[in-house]
């Protein structure tokens, strides 16, 4: 299994680049996410597994994950449509939590839970066949050559997401930007049990009927960017 070894998961050494905050996070802000973060947060385990299950307060029918939530437009809206799931969030931005969390202490969903962290670090204790569902929309392009080895998504990453995902789990990864989008789609095809679901070119150039257009997206195509969705879908044989 993908991240770890005889005595559990293979510890990942926590990767953030960037600022962690903006000039735009206002008192305001800060004190709700003093006040509500806490409760909100994912605490990872030191040692063994975190069951997704365990982190909310009554039964969830599944869970979803989003990593890099940006603003929170996407997560926030599909925790409203689908309450019976149990949502987690990675961001590492706090201007981003900051958002999320006003959102869901407006809204007061019970359903999202936060890690303002490296996702990494979240997937490798994650058990086997857990999550209905990834989605990483609009990651960071890091587009300098040099800075490649940064993207989220790569032939590291992607097998641990494959391996936390259920048979017939999804897969869903979307870019504007052309490089990001080859190197998104050679990590996920070299990837043993996700398959690629497209049949037409449309497939990847319509977002899926769900999908909820989110500010970085708006950025993209306002700049003449057009955006790539692509989906795959978990088999049921194991990751290795």
């Amino acid at each position: 299994m993908a991240g770890t070894d005889a005595t559990g998961p293979v510890p990942v050494r926590r990767q953030i680049w960037g600022r962690r905050q903006g000039p735009g996070l206002k008192p305001a802000r800060r004190l709700l996410l003093d006040e509500r973060l806490p409760a909100l947060r994912i605490t990872l385990p030191e040692q063994g597994q975190l069951d997704p299950a365990a982190l909310f307060f009554r039964p969830m029918q599944g869970f979803r994950l989003e990593i890099g939530f940006g603003g929170g437009e996407h997560l926030a809206a599909q925790a409203k449509a689908h309450p019976e799931l149990g949502f987690l969030g990675v961001e590492p931005f706090l201007d981003g939590v900051g958002k999320l969390v006003a959102e869901v202490e407006a809204a007061g969903f019970d359903n999202v839970r936060i890690l303002p962290d490296d996702a990494r670090l979240l997937l490798r204790v994650l058990p086997d066949r857990c999550l209905q569902r990834i989605d990483v929309l609009f990651p960071d392009p890091w587009p300098k050559p040099r800075h490649h080895k940064r993207r989220i998504v790569n032939r590291q990453t992607v097998p641990e997401m494959a391996r936390t995902l259920v048979p017939a789990g999804e897969l869903r990864l979307a870019t504007d930007i052309v490089d990001y989008a080859r190197w998104m789609l050679d990590a996920a095809l070299a990837t043993p049990g996700l398959v690629w679901t497209a049949e037409r070119a449309s497939d990847w150039t319509v977002a899926p009927p769900d999908h909820v257009r989110t500010r970085y997206q708006a950025k993209a195509e306002r700049e003449g960017r057009s955006p790539a969705f692509f989906r795959f879908v978990r088999d049921s044989q194991p990751v290795s």
